[in-house]
């Protein structure tokens, strides 16, 4: 089987409202649960990337980094018979914006406290980043 490889870029956004800290959850057409994220583009850097893919994937355009977090995550699949070896960099941010468009690449999205959101991910690398995220999310 030929081999091909990807690189992504994502972010763990999550919002305050009053007391408590919401995280975003997109729902994609394969029925899982999980952050923005999306390819990196050429002549983008990683950061870039992962604003360019929240505001096409969700319409916030207001994204600020917090410092201390940069987690990378490696995964296989299938696609086109090719075996993919995919790696996707997250960032952690916050926004003001709670009003969510979701791009046509989604089905659906939700905004959740912590342990909703834990429960609610699908896979367990998206539940270790929003457990390694918990710490700067509630320092904040």
């Amino acid at each position: 089987m030929q081999e091909a490889s990807e690189r992504s870029a994502g972010i763990v956004l999550f919002r305050k409202d009053g007391n408590r800290k919401l995280f975003l959850l997109l729902h994609y057409p394969s029925g899982h649960w999980d952050f923005v994220k999306g390819r990196i583009e050429k002549g983008e850097d990683e950061k870039q990337a992962a604003i360019r893919e929240a505001r096409e994937e969700t319409g916030i355009t207001d994204v600020e980094f917090i410092d201390g977090f940069e987690e990378k995550i490696h995964y296989t699949y299938q696609y086109d018979g090719k075996l993919v070896k995919k790696e996707v960099v997250f960032f952690l941010g916050i926004t003001k914006t709670s009003d969510v468009t979701i791009s046509h690449e989604h089905l659906d999205h939700v905004w959740l406290e912590y342990d909703l959101a834990h429960s609610k991910t699908t896979y367990q690398n998206a539940k270790n980043l929003l457990q390694k995220s918990k710490s700067l999310v509630f320092a904040s």
